[in-house]
């Protein structure tokens, strides 16, 4: 095993090195917070501090959990369980459930949208797809909310907050209560329930908690300022009357509080834990000065805001462009892109972030009309698309036959027979996208070390599907912010930066103006080297001129 501590600065240091106690680490972005966590946990094991089967790493996506395992396993560390949330309970109630209940774990639903359609035909109400899907969204809010019924008629009826399709609060609460029934009389559970069934049955089962609690004796929590009320209660019923928890986050990114993440268990954790440690990590490694310190000014005096330290000095000031329509912005954008193209930027170094779905059609059709490889982060994942799937399968076919060659060759026969060509389509679309996708597994299998076998690589992109992690297709990545979390790009535009765009129309209060904030801080911090900012003064059906966003405005000077 590598020494845990070697490479970590001062205040990572004191995260890897500090017991007794909970701890509670409030890191900004860019400064090392999974490296700090991941060599804690390699120097806590290398100390005789952690035994990794008796350790939980909590996060929130599965890229997360596979990120944080793959590093672990890199600092010589294997055996503890890097999962979400979900994950982990989910393995709990389906190791106990049997027992418990003397039945199977019902089946999970897809999907909330089938059941809430039967539901609203049940209740013969009529709505528009749209209006389902906010339902869904509505009942998904309530139960990681951890409310009852009643808690929901109550807690509603006090937020300053329209119901999906302007429907009556008892109309919407019946739909709750219909909605419920109707999937317990399918025999199924939804994916809420996953939580809130393992938190029941650990609550009314003491032999299954204390099962649990002797598997488990240490907890550390990533990304905590997006635990919502029923994780949180989940993750008190796991550590019982224990206190070795260690929690990392940061408030300046909480951008999920509509679907319940909430920043005041990170806030609040030093007056929940009088006796804990808390300990800053503000030396950002990711992003340039001016970046940086127009990210610092953005958040300056909002709760749990730090101030970050760059540490990659200075580098390129931040462009800034007013376009005169949508269309011009694009072409900015796809004509800016073309040239750092043309001067040696490699596709996969930039990104374009924006804030909701229906921008990327414009900026595609002006990348691709340039002869720019797009990939739209949303669309369909790299290991979903059929062609992908059909080469993995071959893969896999290939290796339990023992076809014999070296791995590069064998892996071309097959690619070439799934249609890869020589040379890449001199066109955009579906027939590139396919030879792009197929050219990344073939990259993939000659980047493998000298003698690898056809099984290794097989499970090699077994593991990079289970754990979301596409390889570069030389593309550009368009994806809204949301998505983008978690993520970094040399470059990275931001586009639509105009009232109504970003802040977004319908956030009129201002808890929602604050959570556009912290969502154009996390798109500032997406970039390392280079940050494009831009806005169109109309759209295309000539409305009223656009004004700056308020967020470019409190830029000042940064972003000249």
């Amino acid at each position: 095993m590598m020494d845990p501590l070697e490479g970590l600065d001062d205040a990572q240091r004191v995260v890897a090195t500090t017991w007794g106690g909970p701890l509670c680490v409030l890191a900004g972005a860019g400064t090392g917070k999974t490296r700090a966590l991941t060599h804690r946990i390699a120097h806590g094991v290398a100390q005789g501090k952690y035994q990794p089967d008796q350790v939980l790493a909590l996060t929130f996506t599965t890229k997360a959990a596979a990120e944080m395992g793959q590093r672990l396993r890199g600092l010589g560390v294997r055996g503890v369980a890097t999962r979400t949330f979900h994950s982990a309970a989910l393995r709990q109630l389906q190791h106990f459930w049997p027992t418990v209940t003397g039945g199977r774990l019902p089946d999970i639903l897809p999907s909330k949208a089938p059941i809430v359609a039967k539901t609203l035909d049940q209740l013969s109400i009529s709505v528009d797809t749209a209006v389902v899907r906010d339902l869904a969204g509505d009942i998904e809010w309530r139960k990681v909310q951890a409310y009852t019924l009643e808690d929901y008629r109550t807690q509603r009826a006090r937020m300053n907050k329209g119901l999906p399709g302007g429907l009556s609060l008892e109309v919407v609460a019946s739909i709750h209560e219909r909605y419920e029934q109707v999937k317990d009389e399918q025999g199924r559970i939804d994916f809420e329930d996953v939580l809130l069934a393992t938190l029941g049955m650990l609550e009314s089962e003491p032999r299954v908690a204390d099962r649990v609690r002797a598997q488990y004796g240490v907890f550390l929590v990533d990304e905590y300022q997006d635990v919502s009320p029923v994780q949180q209660k989940l993750l008190d019923v796991w550590l019982g009357d224990r206190d070795d928890i260690v929690v990392v986050g940061d408030a300046s990114q909480t951008i999920y509080s509509f679907a319940g993440a909430s920043s005041s268990y990170l806030l609040g954790f030093a007056e929940r834990f009088p006796n804990g440690t808390v300990v800053k990590l503000e030396r950002n490694y990711r992003s340039g000065e001016h970046i940086v310190n127009a990210a610092n000014s953005v958040m300056i005096g909002r709760p749990g805001a730090l101030t970050l330290e760059s540490q990659a000095g200075s580098r390129e000031p931040i462009h800034r462009h007013i376009a005169r329509s949508d269309e011009a912005e694009a072409r900015y954008v796809a004509t800016s892109i073309k040239a750092l193209l043309d001067a040696g930027a490699t596709p996969e170094s930039i990104a374009v972030l924006i804030r909701f779905g229906a921008q990327s059609v414009e900026i595609e059709s002006a990348l691709r009309s340039l002869g720019v490889g797009v990939r739209v982060q949303g669309s369909t994942p790299f290991f979903e698309e059929a062609h992908v799937k059909r080469a993995m399968m071959e893969i896999r076919g290939a290796a339990v036959a023992g076809v014999q060659g070296s791995l590069p060759d064998v892996v071309d026969d097959i690619l070439f027979g799934l249609g890869l060509q020589g040379e890449a389509p001199d066109h955009q679309g579906a027939e590139r996208n396919r030879h792009d996708d197929l050219a990344a597994i073939r990259s993939l299998a000659r980047a493998m070390p000298e003698g690898s076998t056809l099984g290794e690589f097989s499970e090699l992109l077994a593991d990079r599907a289970s754990a979301g992690d596409a390889p570069d297709v030389g593309a550009v990545t368009i994806t809204t912010v949301h998505s983008a979390k978690g993520r970094e790009w040399p470059v990275v535009f931001v586009v639509g930066l105009a009232e109504g765009m970003f802040p977004i129309s319908y956030a009129t209060t201002d808890e929602a103006i604050e959570e556009e904030r912290r969502l154009f801080y996390v798109a500032l911090t997406r970039a390392k080297d280079s940050l494009y900012l831009s806005m169109a003064e109309r759209g295309r059906s000539d409305q009223a001129v656009r004004t700056p966003s308020r967020f470019l405005q409190a830029l000042g000077q940064a972003a000249s």
